[in-house]
């Protein structure tokens, strides 16, 4: 009978164990380092499991690495950028793995993900680096001594045993193994084994003619990162982003501390005795610092973004990209003759470029409007090979501006009144030009024909809505501004169209709004210099109103808390 009520009682005991936590609420933060988590956790248990085995053939350790590698195909699309990585981290790997132990055939792939701040090996002889861990790199050595660790896990046969401890823990045939999430080899492995591969992995690094130093050097990053992950940094001003510090957090779960191995190279060194030697650049840096600088530029950081780029072309001079960067972080910071010489660079390799011609135009005319047309036609006339339309077009808006309308009206007359079909695109462009040497009307008849052609589009609706205020049209403007096609995200400069037509209008509280939009979006239209350059005085005139009623309700919010 006691029996019976002691089994009694342990079923009602379950039963409510159940209950509670059915209702109990468990607040768990999605994040990418969930999985992570789990298997960094399961990596503790794997190494406390009282399996032993037959290690596999090296036939069948490649086999399974491959399949695995074939799963694990990444998706790209800079296949370029990609395949240049690619290539440089085959011939830094192939000099390591040639000094490795085991004679693998040993491939070397990139993972082009902007938060993947790790690196990791699969069984056979496939090594794995993300862009965010090369990003965080000067130097050719720090990329040794990572890429000489993941050989190492692969050379002392950490790889093929954790295959076989899955295969253990999972109970599933040596064939089903190709099924095994990556993420099983991303987490990492014992601190012994980690250690070892650090140690192994600098001594490969070494052997093949690299310096120790890059080693420590890299977990120096790793300590700065570890000191981030720590702090929970909640922005992306920092030196990595937070979604990449979420996926730090599994990798610092199943590796030792940065401090710990450092301290480990560092008695290798001595114990070594290793000379000092001079560390490589990273041939390939220009890519990082070239996505560095966009990402600084896509966040306003325009001085950040013009030395970002600034670096990278130092790295690698003929680059049209990180030239355009350049210019535009420039011309942001309203240093227009320093953005005109840049632009004048990108022309020299690609003269024939419209955008390039347009924008070396414009920033030349925000420079030095009345001496813009003498620079734009030296250029022209020492420029080689095809030169399009926009040439011409902006050579007779420049010399618009220098008091010659002459070839202005001819090319008026051409694209309007001549033969054929206008042209809008070129019949909106001159009254740009009229708009900037405050023709308006002349502005709004021109830049009405382009918009009645492609009516929504951006930038020529932008344009009319600008000129239309300028002839006190202002509820016009606001109708071409509201037709305005956008996907989702309000283009730059309708935010302030919006707010400098609701000024004029005296509607203060939804101009404020807008105003607010519009500098968070583009903070160049709280630089005075930009916004004169660039745009009328009457449009200046009305930022400086709302900018002194924007602050003034700031300060009085701020006051009244």
């Amino acid at each position: 009978m006691k029996r019976w009520m002691a089994l009694a009682g342990v079923v009602l005991l379950g039963i409510a164990s159940v209950v509670v936590s059915e209702h109990r609420k468990v607040d768990v933060a999605a994040s990418p380092a969930a999985l992570l988590y789990l298997v960094a956790d399961t990596e503790q248990e794997l190494i406390r499991m009282p399996v032993t085995f037959a290690r596999m053939s090296d036939q069948e350790e490649i086999r399974i690495g491959d399949e695995l590698a074939r799963s694990y195909r990444m998706r790209n699309d800079q296949a370029s950028e990609v395949s240049t990585v690619e290539r440089y981290l085959t011939l830094v790997g192939s000099q390591l793995a040639s000094h490795a132990h085991r004679k693998l055939p040993y491939r070397f792939h990139y993972i082009p993900n902007p938060y993947f701040i790790n690196a990791f090996a699969l069984p056979g002889g496939h090594v794995y680096v993300g862009q965010a861990l090369l990003a965080l790199m000067d130097s050719e050595d720090e990329l040794a001594a990572v890429v000489g660790h993941e050989i190492e896990h692969i050379d002392h046969y950490h790889c093929a045993d954790r295959v076989q401890q899955e295969q253990a823990l999972r109970k599933i045939p040596l064939g089903g193994l190709v099924a095994l999430p990556v993420e099983v080899f991303e987490a990492g492995y014992s601190k012994d084994q980690e250690l070892e591969a650090d140690r192994e992995g600098t001594r490969l690094a070494v052997e093949t003619g690299y310096s120790a130093n890059g080693a420590i050097r890299m977990f120096e990053s790793f300590a700065r990162l570890y000191g981030e992950y720590q702090a929970r940094a909640k922005t992306p001003q920092g030196e990595v982003s937070q979604v990449a510090l979420e996926t730090l957090e599994g990798y610092f779960r199943s590796h030792p501390l940065p401090s710990e191995r450092i301290a480990q190279v560092e008695q290798l060194i001595a114990r070594e005795g290793w000379a000092a030697r001079p560390e490589r650049d990273l041939a390939v840096a220009y890519i990082f610092l070239t996505a560095k600088a966009q990402s600084a530029f896509q966040a306003h950081r325009y001085p950040e973004a013009e030395q970002l780029a600034k670096r990278s072309l130092v790295v690698r001079p003929e680059q049209p990209r990180a030239f355009e960067l350049l210019a535009r972080a420039q011309f942001a910071q309203a240093n227009f003759s320093a953005a005109a010489e840049t632009y004048r660079k990108i022309l020299e390799t690609d003269s024939s470029n419209p955008d390039m011609v347009a924008a070396f135009a414009e920033t030349l005319a925000a420079a030095d409007r009345h001496n813009a047309v003498m620079e734009f036609r030296r250029w022209a006339e020492n420029s080689k090979g095809h030169q399009p339309k926009e040439v011409e077009v902006a050579a007779a808006g420049l010399a618009l501006l220098s008091g010659n309308p002459e070839a202005a009206g001819s090319l008026e007359a051409e694209f309007i009144r001549g033969d054929g079909e206008p042209t809008p695109k070129f019949v909106g462009e001159l009254g740009w030009w009229h708009y900037l040497n405050g023709d308006y009307q002349k502005a709004v008849d021109l830049l009405s024909e382009e918009v009645q052609q492609h009516p929504g589009s951006v930038r020529p609706s932008l344009r009319l809505a600008w000129a239309r205020m300028e002839v006190r049209q202002y509820r016009d403007a606001l109708e071409v501004l509201n037709e305005i096609r956008t996907n989702q995200q309000i283009p730059p400069g309708k935010s302030m169209a919006l707010a400098v037509a609701r000024w004029q209008t005296q509607e203060h509280e939804e101009a404020l709004r807008d105003f607010g939009f519009a500098v968070r979006g583009q903070p160049e239209w709280e630089n005075s210099n930009w916004v004169s350059a660039l745009y009328s005085p009457r449009v200046e005139q009305s930022i400086v109103e709302m900018q002194g009623e924007y602050e003034r309700q700031r300060a009085r919010v701020a006051a009244s808390r």
